[in-house]
């Protein structure tokens, strides 16, 4: 399944930016990223399952929002990009 991964993570104390930096490192791990605080992601339900757990543990629920999107599809039919085009590219062969 596809995912679009968001994050917005208060980052105005020293704590804050480390968990700024472990949230992008836990999406690093399952997606690509394509803008600063956005991956796209194509996860099995196990996969899945683990990068919520992991996301889960890393932010402060009081302070940090997460979402995460399920889409039907990355195709070029149902996206439109302005600018320069950094998402996945899933004619090309993947390295996971």
């Amino acid at each position: 399944m596809f995912y679009v991964v968001t994050y917005d993570v208060a980052t105005d104390t020293k704590e804050g930016q480390r968990r700024l930096r472990r949230v992008a490192q836990a999406c690093e791990g399952y997606g690509q990223r394509v803008q600063k605080s956005v991956f796209e992601c194509v996860l099995d339900q196990t996969r899945y399952v683990e990068l919520v757990h992991r996301l889960g543990d890393v932010i402060r629920r009081d302070e940090d929002s997460v979402r995460i999107y399920r889409t039907q599809d990355f195709t070029r039919n149902s996206l439109v990009v302005l600018g320069k085009d950094l998402g996945l590219h899933l004619d090309s062969p993947w390295t996971v």
